[in-house]
């Protein structure tokens, strides 16, 4: 019994919708509190408990861009790498970063749960960025250099990458958790919780920009003024401080139930899909079997609405007379409608995450290309300051936090008169206008580095380490890139949590930033096809170490034009995806 009173209502026992009401004492999907009890809706999550998740998420995003954001002019500077090499460095370590997640993911989904994920590793996060630190700070560890330049061991650059993938791996438990967590906090079986569920992902993403702010601006100037071992100290400190807002709101979270190994069930529909090749579908689709509602196989996961497509996997949930006969549910051979319907789930899924790949790339150029573009121009801010070429990201980060609550308190209000949905426009939308306007950030790229080759040739400034041309006219497409963020990224948030059945959704949220993985080795493997094709002859190929001699506007167009047939395949994709459905408390969303 949950409580002293006999008539209090198990939020997992079967009600019907209207028994429902806003002042049920408890969530009715599945979350516990910290003693793994059935959580209390008025003493659990909602905005109380994400306010420590925010300020754990502005913390380390401070120290995850306050180290990144400038990784490239460090390679640069102190481990001597030349532009490519040292962009396809970042690129590679960054794709890194988000590929991990999928670790991370899996070991939240299948055993430890979301909060012990995060709490686990974190300590490597924190073990990583002090390292680094010690790196760039601790003489012998530290790169030498005098008035010709760094001149690092290999020693000494192993140890950087070392500290750096540990870095890596520890973001890799943090990533694909906390955006899940948060909206773990809010149980959409309820219409408020429901509506401040959506609202969550687009404040989620303001405070990761509150934090790339501190860091592409204060931060950058630190390494850039004062020190490596400063610039790289201080997001270590901030990483502590992360930790510390996570773990002061332990008793107030509601956490989900790990639901076993979601790539388990996906391997069972398969195996037990071609055992049964040859097993007619019936037309009565509630012949399929499944378990009653008390005898779920999926730890705090709801039933699965069957839909039509991809129905050759029904064949796993046809319950055969050799099945009824041998009384034994053998997970391989019979499989419930609803984890049919997961594998169903995540195929719907995969080329919505595929055309998320190119918009990665043009993302990614903002701390390779644009950074090294910036590196060519005028600096300065009145006489005396200096603005690093690096701190301009923080007008991506300004225009995200512009437009996260314009869009949150003005856009989805006005587009709700027109559309009549709940979102103003379904997700699918939402991140279709973020690739379109990322198309513009590129032309804008392209068209600045078309008019800065062309002053560069009027003027022979070919070997003039700074052209006499304000480097703020980069900002525009800084600004455009912030803008196709808080469409696309963060409509990625929710679309891969939503629509991610709900004891995949760290895994889920992991493929989402598998597309920034992806991105950035795009990135890397154009550059170097790039390089390789255009160096031939003797030729200084697009993207020499002077760029006054090069071509980078023409790397630009390239990835314009991929952003424009993505545009386009997404849009036919888009038309073809069907939205899940599940069966709750007797009846479907």
């Amino acid at each position: 019994m949950l409580g002293g009173n006999i008539c209090q209502v198990s939020p997992w026992t079967k009600i019907t919708k209207n028994s429902m009401a806003e002042d049920d004492i408890y969530t009715q999907d599945g979350t516990v509190d910290v003693k793994g009890n059935p959580a209390e809706r008025r003493k659990t999550g909602h905005w109380k408990a994400c306010r420590f998740i925010l300020g754990n998420e502005c913390c380390e995003r401070l120290a995850y861009y306050g180290m990144s954001t400038n990784l490239v002019n460090y390679l640069e500077d102190r481990l001597n790498q030349g532009n490519a090499t040292a962009s396809n460095n970042v690129t590679n370590w960054s794709g890194t970063c988000y590929i991990t997640p999928l670790i991370g993911a899996f070991i939240a989904d299948a055993y430890l749960g979301r909060y012990w994920t995060i709490a686990s590793f974190v300590i490597i996060y924190v073990l990583g960025m002090t390292f680094l630190t010690v790196t760039a700070s601790v003489p012998g560890l530290k790169p030498s250099c005098d008035t010709n330049g760094c001149h690092p061991t290999q020693r000494q650059s192993a140890v950087v990458f070392v500290a750096l993938y540990m870095i890596a791996l520890g973001t890799g438990g943090i990533k694909p958790c906390v955006s899940s967590f948060g909206a773990d906090q809010f149980d959409e079986s309820f219409e408020k919780e429901r509506k401040q569920k959506s609202s969550f992902f687009n404040w989620f993403y303001f405070s990761i920009n509150i934090g790339a702010l501190i860091a592409s601006s204060v931060l950058v100037w630190i390494q850039m003024n004062v020190g490596w071992g400063w610039g790289f100290g201080v997001p270590a400190v901030a990483m502590a401080i992360a930790v510390i807002f996570f773990f002061s709101g332990s008793r107030l979270y509601r956490r989900q139930k790990p639901g076993g190994s979601p790539l388990t069930r996906i391997f069972r529909v398969i195996v037990a899909s071609f055992r049964k090749a040859h097993v007619e579908v019936p037309y009565d689709k509630s012949l399929l079997y499944e378990t009653v509602d008390e005898e779920r196989t999926i730890v705090g996961s709801r039933k699965l609405v069957h839909t039509n497509k991809l129905r050759w996997f029904d064949k796993a949930a046809v319950e055969t007379e050799a099945d009824r006969t041998k009384g034994l549910n053998d997970p391989w051979r019979l499989c419930t409608v609803t984890e049919v319907e997961e594998l169903k789930a995540i195929i719907r899924i995969l080329p919505i995450w595929a055309s998320g790949i190119v918009f990665s790339t043009v993302y990614s150029q903002m701390s390779t290309m644009f950074v090294i573009q910036g590196n060519t121009m005028d600096q300065h801010m009145g006489p005396h300051f200096k603005i690093p070429s690096a701190s301009l990201s923080l007008f991506d980060t300004l225009s995200v936090i512009f437009w996260a609550p314009v869009y949150d308190r003005l856009i989805v209000p006005c587009a709700r008169r027109f559309t009549g949905k709940e979102r103003g426009f379904t997700q699918l939308q939402r991140m279709g206008i973020g690739l379109a306007i990322s198309i513009f950030a590129m032309v804008t790229a392209g068209v600045l580095e078309v008019v800065r080759l062309n002053y560069v040739r009027r003027n022979n400034y070919y070997d003039l380490e700074y052209i006499p041309m304000s480097i703020f006219w980069q900002v525009p497409q800084y600004f455009l890139i912030g803008c196709a963020e808080v469409f696309t990224f963060i409509g990625q948030l929710e679309f891969f949590y939503d629509q991610a059945p709900d004891a995949m959704r760290s895994l889920c949220s992991a493929l989402s930033l598998t597309t920034v993985a992806l991105g950035n080795y795009l990135s890397t493997l154009l550059v170097t096809i790039v390089t390789h094709i255009t160096t031939k002859n003797g030729k200084l190929g697009w993207i020499p170490d002077n760029l006054n001699r090069g071509h980078l506007d023409y790397f630009y167009w390239l990835l314009a034009i991929l952003s424009v047939l993505n545009l386009f395949v997404y849009l036919w994709i888009s038309k073809w995806y069907t939205y899940k459905k599940v069966v709750a408390f007797g009846q479907t969303k």
